[in-house]
């Protein structure tokens, strides 16, 4: 109790987990006002990233860089997952494939980048391992040819192509499936000496005793599921009332929101010159996301959506799944980063959403 005391007593930021009830209260009493919803919404999920990255950085104090890197990953997919679920719920095919290729690319572009960036700003060069990287980017590489082939076989029969691809995404979704447990195996176990952490991490605050880290990130990854659905349910006639096409708040909106908790780690960890952990959160979570998320949304197509949902995306999707796999390879390769690299990445990212917000993909493409 006392060590929560004085967490929140150093840091203001949480103060704001008073939007966390604010915006369950809010939810029960007016929930048509979906502008102020998801206004509530996005505030509430600030200080639980926030929160969720101490409790996350302290379990990492415990498991190694690698590890911590792998569970803050998974807790943060578990975000995207619930939002893809319940857009899957409601039928909305194409906001939930918008947000897994956008949480592809907002991982692996603008976290990564950011990282860098922000890490470089007090580091004038920064190292880490590369093998985790280069791991990453090939897994990513390979998810994105998984990607091609239902839009390929779709096209060689059109009066069946429907058919096919969804036949195939179930095909593809089991061996993606197989393939990330393959790339635990590998990491964690028969190779693991080969992703070890490099020893040049700043220390920050002493570290929370395991059992009220792991306590702390059951309970707030609860509360962003829960601020999550809420978040969902109104983003969309939020949107309308911005002006912001599905494509867009699927694609930037859902996934920048969706990565908050990731996000506010890896940043941390980087400018903690501790660069190993946030390339793992940031292509760990990105390679997660297109090799178990993905697929556990096609399987869950079956039982709650109203048809299969297929791995068939829009081209420009894929193109830009495919560009941010090949940057992410590109610059991991070294094993050392400076703050331009970080620039460069979130300038492409910035690309991206520009040409999604001005020519919304997906209007003529695959639902």
């Amino acid at each position: 109790m006392k060590t929560l005391v004085e967490l929140f007593r150093d840091n203001p930021l949480f103060w704001m987990l008073i939007f966390v009830p604010m915006v369950l209260i809010a939810e029960a009493v007016a929930p048509s006002a979906h502008t102020l919803l998801f206004v509530l919404a996005v505030l509430a999920i600030v200080p639980l990233a926030a929160l969720l990255s101490h409790a996350t950085e302290s379990v990492a104090e415990k498991t190694g860089d690698a590890i911590g890197g792998l569970l803050n990953a998974t807790l943060g997919n578990l975000t995207e997952l619930i939002i893809a679920v319940t857009a899957l719920r409601a039928g909305q095919y194409m906001l939930v494939k918008a947000s897994i290729a956008g949480a592809i690319v907002t991982n692996s572009l603008f976290m990564l980048g950011a990282s860098f960036l922000l890490g470089g700003l007090r580091y004038h060069v920064q190292d880490y391992n590369r093998a985790g990287g280069r791991l990453h980017a090939g897994l990513l590489l390979m998810a994105t040819i998984a990607l091609l082939a239902p839009s390929a076989v779709a096209d060689l029969d059109l009066s069946r192509g429907e058919a096919m691809a969804a036949k195939l995404s179930l095909g593809l979704a089991l061996l993606l499936i197989a393939v990330y447990g393959l790339s635990l195996l590998f990491s964690l176990k028969t190779h693991k000496e080969l992703f070890a952490s490099e020893d040049h991490g700043e220390k920050g605050q002493a570290p929370w005793p395991i059992g009220l880290a792991v306590g702390t990130l059951v309970v707030v990854t609860v509360f962003v599921a829960l601020v999550s659905e809420i978040f969902v349910e109104s983003v969309q006639q939020a949107a309308d009332a911005f002006g912001m096409s599905p494509a867009f708040v699927g694609f930037i909106i859902v996934a920048l929101v969706g990565a908050a908790a990731e996000m506010a780690v890896a940043f941390s960890a980087a400018r903690k010159n501790r660069l190993d952990m946030s390339v793992g959160i940031a292509l760990g979570s990105a390679s997660q996301i297109a090799l178990f998320v993905s697929p556990v949304l096609v399987l869950l197509s079956y039982a709650v959506g109203p048809k299969p949902m297929d791995l068939q995306f829009w081209p420009g999707a894929v193109t830009m799944v495919m560009i941010s796999a090949v940057v992410a390879s590109f610059v991991t390769n070294s094993g050392r980063s400076a703050w331009f690299i970080g620039a460069l990445l979130i300038c492409i990212y910035a690309i991206f959403a520009m040409t999604l917000y001005v020519i919304p993909p997906g209007a003529h493409g695959p639902v």
